[in-house]
């Protein structure tokens, strides 16, 4: 299939993960929504502890001392700021303040010239100048526009584009619970292979590296829990209840994602 024809699949294939509305019209909170907290303490573990896996080694190696990064989705920094004795300048996308108050509040600390630009990718791409290297990391399942998204990110780039995303939708491995709860199916695709496929046929010369994530999805079953109720549109009251129920179903430990970093220059 050409490039059309995958960037259309792409979409529909996101779509069918809309949650049914009569579902979400009972949320109490949006089932969407991340927690600056929960990636905060993540951007803080990655500065403590800094990982060399694929996505991170082919970001240091083509980044040039004081060159320019640019980080889409950036959340609070987790995988632009631990390259920051590299990094002369910063700049940050994300459609949430709080998270780039956050990453601010960090590069400043670290010593990190910033530029935070409020919005979504591609729509702001005008706002960020050419640079030495692009990350997206764990955004594109959010990207219904994927192939607009992957061409922006390429036309701001001099260098290389480093994308880092889970095999499987970040939200797979709740569809036990989907049907549990209420019943419901939830999609296996989009996958990885949809994004790399989709990347090749835009003409760029895509590189695909897989490992195991290096993190927990979750530290306790406490945790999980609350975030199950989020995600999946039920009362935080509900949370023992969504404990045992992930007991019961063999659910916990949850095991670790698979990683796929792809890149291009």
């Amino acid at each position: 299939m050409d490039a059309e024809e995958l960037a259309a699949r792409w979409r529909e294939r996101l779509d069918s993960w809309a949650i049914p509305a009569e579902i979400m019209a009972k949320a109490p909170v949006d089932p969407w929504s991340h927690s600056p907290e929960r990636f905060g303490a993540r951007t803080d573990r990655a500065l403590a502890e800094p990982d060399d896996g694929p996505t991170m080694a082919r970001l240091s190696e083509a980044l040039p001392d004081k060159g320019t990064l640019l980080d889409v989705g950036s959340g609070p920094g987790a995988s632009s700021l631990p390259l920051h004795e590299r990094i002369g300048h910063l700049y940050a996308v994300d459609t949430s303040p709080a998270m780039l108050e956050g990453l601010t509040a960090r590069a400043e600390k670290l010593g990190v010239p910033v530029t935070a630009i409020e919005g979504r990718w591609p729509d702001v791409a005008d706002q960020v100048p050419v640079v030495d290297v692009a990350v997206a990391a764990h955004v594109v399942y959010n990207v219904p526009d994927l192939a607009d998204f992957l061409r922006a990110l390429d036309d701001r780039t001099q260098g290389r584009v480093v994308l880092e995303l889970p095999h499987r939708h970040p939200m797979s491995w709740m569809t036990p619970l989907w049907e549990h709860f209420h019943g419901v199916d939830r999609p296996v695709r989009p996958v990885a292979e949809d994004c790399v496929a989709l990347v090749a046929a835009l003409g760029f010369a895509v590189q695909v590296e897989e490992r195991e994530a290096p993190l927990e999805r979750f530290t306790s079953l406490e945790e999980l829990a609350a975030s199950v109720c989020r995600r999946v549109c039920l009362d935080p009251s509900r949370a023992q209840e969504v404990a045992d129920t992930v007991l019961a179903l063999g659910m916990w430990p949850v095991p670790r994602d698979r990683w796929v970093t792809v890149w291009w220059e």
